[in-house]
């Protein structure tokens, strides 16, 4: 529901268990459009997991998903990483979030799509998928697993997996090749039979998934997760 009433939302608010306003500590732009935004308040009551999402209500009669890179309990802080992009409301709300700003959080949630004791994992997204990333990648490290990401990014962006830590990262131009079924199976990780038992987890444009989805048809052995974050001309997906 990215849009309903005022009074409509005004209601889930009232109904919703009320959690404590969180306040902006910092932002830093990682590239023209990537901003990461650290909260810091009381976090301990929110039940967090990777590639979690939460909802941010942006105007009187929109809400937009993002997802923390982390929460953290015992400092108080989470953290986002959001891809600013277009005019819409989201964008406006996020762009302007300065330290001082107080902002109303909601309980994260989404789908459990991690697992400690799977031996290999496969993630591919693109700008809006990063945060989501962070969170996996944390878990990885933890838990010695073995990990790939393919991303497909704008070239204004094609650095910022490597200035955010994450390792083993290979970057796909943004030029339609993600959305070509036959393109995207002569990526290494088909190629590797070693890694065709791994878990797949697909997120971002909701067309570069469902090639990605259609190219591991057949080669696969492992589970396959999607979960699109956007459309091109649908809003607020």
């Amino acid at each position: 529901m990215p849009s309903a009433p005022k009074w409509l939302f005004d209601v889930v608010e009232r109904l919703m268990p009320k959690l404590p306003q969180l306040q902006v500590s910092s932002t830093e732009m990682l590239s023209p459009s990537l901003k990461k935004i650290r909260l810091v308040g009381d976090v301990s009551l929110l039940d967090f997991r990777e590639g979690y999402y939460m909802d941010f209500r942006v105007t009187d009669t929109d809400v937009r998903r993002y997802s923390p890179t982390f929460i953290d309990a015992q400092t108080g802080m989470l953290e986002l990483l959001v891809h600013l992009h277009g005019n819409g409301p989201g964008n406006a709300f996020m762009g302007a979030l300065k330290p001082g700003d107080t902002v109303d959080v909601a309980q994260p949630r989404g789908h459990k799509y991690y697992d400690d004791s799977v031996e290999k994992y496969v993630f591919f997204g693109d700008e809006t998928s990063l945060a989501a990333a962070m969170s996996f990648y944390r878990s990885f490290k933890h838990n010695g697993q073995q990990f790939r990401f393919y991303f497909e990014l704008d070239e204004e962006n094609k650095g910022v997996p490597q200035l955010l830590g994450l390792e083993n990262c290979v970057v796909l131009r943004k030029d339609g090749s993600c959305t070509d079924p036959k393109r995207i199976g002569s990526l290494s990780v088909f190629q590797d039979a070693g890694w065709h038992d791994a878990v797949f987890v697909l997120t971002g444009n909701v067309k570069s998934v469902q090639a990605f989805r259609k190219a591991l048809k057949g080669v696969a052995r492992g589970k396959v997760h999607t979960q699109g974050y956007w459309l091109e001309g649908k809003k607020g997906l």
